[in-house]
């Protein structure tokens, strides 16, 4: 979770393409790859002059690095195995070997001439790595859908997980999921259910971080709705580490949201939804036995509203590289402008976004 959170520096692997080949099939993907090279003789020497303390595993060097303690120099000892023939056989191996490493990453990569001052070699290095440039590499979606009740959240989440292979993230459903499998939060959520009060922000927070942090969503991505609504949430959100690529606002007036919800029945017998407007009910007998959701009333909607209303602009600073979108359309219309957005290239700084 760390390494999701923080970022990570990886040194020693791969050391050929087939290796990296692996790294990317699992989706570990590098921002920069920085190769240390100097020619063969200084390396040889470098390797060669080597010594370690036993006691504390410290590395030392007979030329660059020699301590000025006489007990201390008396202790070090040389690697085991390091000879001449060792180190030339491993040096050859690594140059058979780098060619392969260094095409599979070519977009990212910089060879830095490590034969000079550490502090150097240091300076280049952290330039190269707060350089922008576009990676070739497939990212990870991270994307947030966020709009008013009835606005097709749940449909162009659905839409977007099957055609990309993301892993649609709905914070409803894994309470829902939870309190199924009865496991010790799913209780606690259901009691909050029972009572009709809303489900604390922790507990929700719980079910999306043990769910976005599984294998599938680190590395095939996800598509998140239903949480966050409120500033505080986006707030716990991004303090677990969970950062958005892309956030989507779908914006529909209100009065078509109260005619999407408040027309819609369900049919208690087949189970089948209708509307009075899109999708009416077969016949007077199913119309006169057909029943409204409570959620579904004009004072519950207008509810809802009023809540989106009250955050959305907070929410729309917080986030600041907010793709806004008018879902009061078609929904293929509306897929269409939000898949546009996923496939260009995700901002190189994205964490600025969140700078209030």
């Amino acid at each position: 979770m760390d390494c999701i959170k923080r970022g990570w520096v990886l040194v020693g692997f791969p050391v050929s393409r087939e290796q990296a080949i692996v790294l990317q099939e699992m989706g570990v993907a590098p921002d920069h790859v920085v190769i240390l090279d100097a020619p063969d003789t200084v390396l040889i020497e470098r390797n060669l002059g080597k010594r370690i303390d036993p006691f504390t595993e410290e590395v030392y060097h007979i030329t660059f690095n020699w301590p000025e303690d006489p007990d201390k120099q008396g202790i070090l000892r040389e690697p085991e195995g390091l000879t001449e023939k060792a180190t030339v056989t491993r040096l050859l191996e690594y140059r058979r070997e780098s060619h392969g490493v260094q095409s599979s990453y070519k977009k990212i990569c910089k060879v830095i001439n490590a034969d000079q001052p550490t502090v150097d070699v240091l300076s280049q290095v952290m330039t190269f790595v707060h350089s922008r440039h576009r990676s070739v590499a497939p990212y990870a979606p991270h994307i947030l859908l966020y709009g008013p009740p009835g606005c097709g959240k749940n449909l162009q989440a659905a839409m977007i997980a099957e055609k990309y292979k993301i892993v649609d993230v709905s914070s409803g459903h894994l309470l829902k999921q939870a309190t199924a499998a009865q496991t010790k939060i799913g209780e606690a959520v259901q009691s909050y259910v029972e009572q009709g009060q809303p489900v604390p922000d922790s507990m929700v927070l719980r079910c999306l971080e043990e769910r976005l942090s599984k294998l599938d969503c680190i590395t095939r991505g996800w598509v998140l709705h239903g949480f966050p609504r409120d500033i505080e949430q986006a707030t716990l959100l991004e303090e677990k580490g969970f950062l958005m690529n892309r956030v989507f606002f779908m914006d529909v007036p209100d009065d078509a949201i109260i005619e999407r919800l408040t027309l819609r029945t369900t049919d208690p017998v087949t189970g089948e939804r209708y509307h009075s407007v899109y999708k009416p009910a077969p016949n007077s007998e199913v119309q006169a036995r057909c029943q409204q959701n409570p959620k579904d009333s004009l004072e519950h909607v207008e509810n809802e509203l009023k809540v989106y209303h009250d955050h959305v602009t907070e929410l729309g600073k917080f986030y600041q590289a907010v793709i806004h979108i008018n879902a009061d359309q078609d929904p293929h219309t509306v897929f269409e402008f939000i898949e546009s957005s996923v496939l260009n290239p995700p901002c190189l700084n994205f964490q600025s976004f969140y700078s209030r």
